[in-house]
Order: C-alpha cells, then sequence, then structure tokens
C-alpha cells in the first residue's frame, strides 16, 4: 500500500462563524486549499506554522504528541478548523508541528467527514452509499 493524499480545503471556523453573523464579509474568510497526507495513525488534524498562520488560527493549550520515531514533543492546539472533502466538512483542533512539515489528516477528522480510504487507488473518497449525507454513528 502506497501513501495516500488528498486536496481538503481549511477554514477559519472563527470566520465563518464572523461572517454568518456579518461581522465581516464572506470573501474575508480565512482559507487555504492544501495536500494533506492520511494518516489513520494520527489521531488529529496535523498543520504547520505556516497554515496556522495564513488562518489566524488562536493557541488553545499544548499537549504532548508521540512522533513515528518514538519520541515525544509537546506541540499547540490550535482551531477551531473546518475541512472541507467534496460534500463532507468537520470541525476539528489541530496540533502543529514547527516548520513547514506536511499536513496529516488523522483518524478523528476522517471519522467525521464519514470517507473512506481506497488503498488500491491510493486515494480518499466518499462511501458509495452514501456521497451526499455522511453518516455518524451514535451507538
Amino acid at each position: 500500500m502506497g501513501l495516500v493524499r488528498t486536496e481538503i480545503e481549511l477554514i477559519s471556523s472563527v470566520d465563518l462563524i464572523l461572517a454568518r453573523k456579518g461581522q465581516i464579509k464572506e470573501e474575508e474568510v480565512k482559507r487555504l486549499h492544501v495536500t494533506a497526507l492520511v494518516d489513520t495513525g494520527a489521531y488529529m488534524l496535523v498543520i504547520n506554522e505556516n497554515v496556522k498562520r495564513q488562518l489566524g488560527l488562536e493557541v488553545l493549550g499544548k499537549e504532548t504528541a508521540l512522533l513515528a520515531d518514538g519520541s515525544e514533543k509537546e506541540l499547540e492546539v490550535v482551531g477551531p478548523i473546518e475541512i472541507r472533502f467534496k460534500t463532507r466538512r468537520t470541525t476539528v483542533d489541530a496540533l502543529v508541528i514547527p516548520g513547514n512539515g506536511e499536513v496529516l489528516l488523522g483518524a478523528i477528522p476522517l471519522e467525521g467527514m464519514d470517507v473512506i480510504i481506497d488503498p488500491a487507488k491510493q486515494e480518499l473518497r466518499l462511501p458509495p452509499s452514501r456521497p451526499y449525507i455522511a453518516q455518524t454513528i451514535l451507538k
């Protein structure tokens, strides 16, 4: 199985709320289109410092993250961020990695959007049985 990357849109949720209230114009909402590595080994959305700055995200706290090499690193938690993929959307917080590292789309936002990974085609896609409306499991 190879690596799966996908195009997503990241949007400042605070800006979306301000636009809905008429406090800023829709075109002032900070948003970015990025290529993200789909990483089911990561729980959260992981962004870099550049994405944090461009979206104007507030620091909500810090968490210790266990990295792939076994080391631990204290990272900022920022948000909220709305993620959009095709007909799906979800709102999450994100961990910020230093520098300009790759955006990682982890298990929590993947579940929130109700999407599936197709390893044979190396792509993220919508479930064929529910392409328009996400399904949430409440049990």
